[in-house]
């Protein structure tokens, strides 16, 4: 059978000591979350990650670097969710008034443990401004639906 590999993007933009989250309040990934989706078919990861920023927020990428990877392996349906971590540094443009995603806003990373989210991305966040680069990969229990593992590179 063969393998399964849905690519998805996410952007860390980050401002001196704030970064910027989306107030996601739809589907199985409600909360704060830092913008992102879909890569879409042929767009290289980068050119999805501009594309998804601008559509969120408003903001236009100057400067992407990619941090890390990381997602999801369901070994039971071999399917595999790659998300391609990106940290962006240099950004002009407004945020969206009235953003598709969510409202955009700017938050203090101190103010990270008290915001609403998934633990995943509370854990993740502070390796996109950490040295180097990491790769964080859960693997799915289909049968127990659940997280059975995770393993977590830096490099």
């Amino acid at each position: 059978m063969a393998e399964t590999i849905k690519n998805f993007v996410n952007i860390v933009v980050k401002n001196d000591d704030k970064i910027l989250l989306i107030n996601r309040q739809h589907d199985a990934f409600s909360g704060w979350i830092q913008p992102g989706g879909k890569v879409e078919f042929p767009e290289s990861f980068r050119e999805a990650a501009v594309r998804e920023l601008k559509e969120e927020t408003g903001l236009t990428a100057r400067k992407l670097q990619l941090k890390g990877i990381s997602g999801y392996t369901n070994p039971d349906k071999r399917e595999r969710h790659v998300y391609y971590d990106f940290l962006c540094t240099d950004f002009e443009g407004q945020l969206l008034v009235d953003a598709p995603e969510g409202e955009p806003r700017w938050f203090q990373i101190s103010e990270l443990d008290h915001l609403d989210m998934q633990a995943d991305i509370r854990e993740r966040l502070p390796l996109y401004w950490e040295e180097g680069s990491f790769e964080r990969i859960h693997y799915w229990d289909e049968e127990r639906q659940v997280i059975a593992r995770t393993v977590e590179y830096r490099f």
